[in-house]
């Protein structure tokens, strides 16, 4: 049995009161007790209760996979960080029925100012009808998700830590730090940028180490915001990773610039932040009553591999990189819902066989695009004259509508397009929420199925209806005769022909019964 003495990289919640808004989410039979399976066996353990494990027990629920959710840490961590869901996530939450329960704890702002900081609107006419931020406090995110995971018949056992696995042809026996042992068919860590999983598993993590750190925290002032905005306004003009967003009642995010880059395990002090606030500003503002404090570096980091054998990696187990443009969350959500329905039908043997290996080929180049984009943004940042002329030239072409759309698209991940193959340039894109007769098309999502949009009236899921979900509706707002949509919302094929149609639910979905 393989073990490290190590822990990973917490991923935990806070507690939140139960939201009665549940939304559309499907009513499920709870887990299957399995009568030809000894107890405490699962159909897929993960590592880590974070946006990404939550997103994906909850994925894997929908298909009725037994799934059990193991969380290092037994209490929800103490600070209340603000994170920013983008397009592309907020839609896959329309998709499945969670958007307004989230959306009624979060706060909307406009989209733009994404790259660098750079102060630019969204351009008009986004692909999308959500097209805006959505803030909301991470571990609200996290709670709700887990909530959504939990309602559909995941289990969650917190203080379980992820000590050593064997995997053999059958399965993966995993070993607890306590010493208890559980089978499961699959292990996927989701356990953080210090994944023990992934250690575990002898898979590279090449990248970049941090080269700067910032100190980043919540806390009260005791000047003015008048003398605040007059000193940021100052700073700001050399030094663009010095900020102070006011949050009412003399509250502050506040992001400054580290010394050096230190242990991230270690939290900073209210007083590291002071000396650092009169290093760079020449004035700590009076800062007290922190609500919480933290660091981040600029490490950046990529995952050779996302699967050995039946044993995966997701979210920041997979990859790591700074957060300017605010992508790691969703970089995760949206590895939880691509390979949450590919795992699914590889367990109750409705996969193709080569399924699960497009989990790795779609998503490794998504994350290597957003890690040379954080890249780029952060020598963005840098006070040199070389990168302040660069930045001076992007702020000037994204003025530019198409420049501007292009650099949006790619960091709200709306953009992006998987290779299927030759074909209309809306294949391996995915469609937006456009209307349909039954009302809105991601409103048919929410079990997590296939689905075929028929404007022809012609077509047919034949014995692909127990996985697909077939609407004829000739009046569609598309302008196309037919679509068959994966459980992610990417498009898998477009046409009208029923024989080319069977050959692309064959390829994504499997035989048919």
């Amino acid at each position: 049995m393989h073990s490290l003495p190590f822990t990973a990289e917490p991923s935990s919640t806070d507690a939140v009161e139960r939201d009665s808004t549940a939304g559309d989410v499907p009513a499920l039979p709870s887990p299957a007790s399995g009568a030809d399976r000894a107890p405490g066996d699962f159909d897929v353990i993960i590592a880590g209760c974070g946006p990404t494990g939550a997103m994906l027990a909850a994925e894997l629920r929908l298909h009725e996979v037994r799934v059990l959710v193991l969380e290092r840490e037994t209490e929800p961590v103490s600070f209340v960080r603000i994170v920013g869901l983008h397009i592309r996530s907020i839609e896959l939450m329309a998709m499945r029925g969670l958007l307004e329960r989230i959306r009624e704890r979060g706060r909307q702002r406009p989209a733009g100012a994404y790259l660098a900081g750079i102060d630019k609107p969204a351009p008009a006419g986004l692909d999308s009808r959500y097209a805006y931020l959505l803030g909301i406090p991470q571990p609200v995110i996290v709670q709700l998700l887990e909530e959504h995971a939990i309602e559909l018949g995941a289990q969650v056992r917190r203080g379980c830590a992820v000590a050593g696995f064997v995997q053999d042809d059958d399965g993966v026996t995993v070993e607890l730090a306590d010493g208890e042992q559980l089978r499961t068919r699959y292990l996927v860590g989701c356990d953080g940028a210090r994944s023990t999983v992934r250690k575990l598993l002898g898979v590279g993590f090449p990248g970049e180490p941090a080269r700067t750190e910032t100190l980043m925290g919540e806390m009260s002032v005791g000047v003015s915001q008048e003398e605040v905005a007059a000193k940021l306004a100052e700073v700001g003009e050399t030094n663009r990773q010095f900020q102070l967003r006011p949050f009412g009642a003399g509250v502050y995010s506040v992001v400054v610039p580290a010394a050096g880059v230190s242990d991230r395990a270690e939290p900073p002090t209210l007083e590291d932040f002071a000396q650092q606030l009169r290093a760079v500003a020449g004035t700590d503002f009076g800062v007290h009553s922190p609500r919480w404090l933290s660091r981040f570096g600029d490490a950046t980091r990529l995952a050779e591999r996302y699967r050995v054998g039946r044993v995966l990696l997701a979210g920041d187990a997979a990859h790591i990189h700074p957060p300017a443009g605010g992508q790691g969350l969703n970089l995760g959500v949206q590895d939880a819902v691509n390979l949450g329905w590919k795992l699914a039908a590889q367990i109750r043997g409705r996969a193709p066989e080569t399924l699960l290996d497009t989990y790795q080929a779609e998503r490794h180049p998504v994350a290597e695009g957003v890690l040379d984009h954080t890249r780029a943004q952060m020598e963005l940042f840098s006070t040199e004259p070389g990168p302040r002329a660069v930045r001076r030239l992007l702020t000037e072409l994204m003025d530019f509508d198409e420049v501007n759309r292009y650099l949006i698209e790619k960091v709200t991940a709306i953009g992006i397009r998987y290779d299927f193959g030759e074909g209309s340039d809306l294949l391996g894109r995915r469609l937006h929420d456009i209307d349909v007769k039954q009302g809105n098309l991601y409103g048919l999502l929410h079990r997590g199925r296939g689905l075929l949009l028929d404007r022809t009236e012609r077509l047919t899921v034949g014995g692909w209806a127990d996985r697909v979900d077939h609407l004829a509706d000739p009046t569609a707002a598309l302008d196309l005769p037919g679509v068959l949509l994966r459980p992610d919302g990417h498009v898998a094929w477009v046409g009208d022909d029923q024989q080319d149609l069977d050959d692309h639910l064959y390829r994504w979905f499997g035989r048919p019964n």
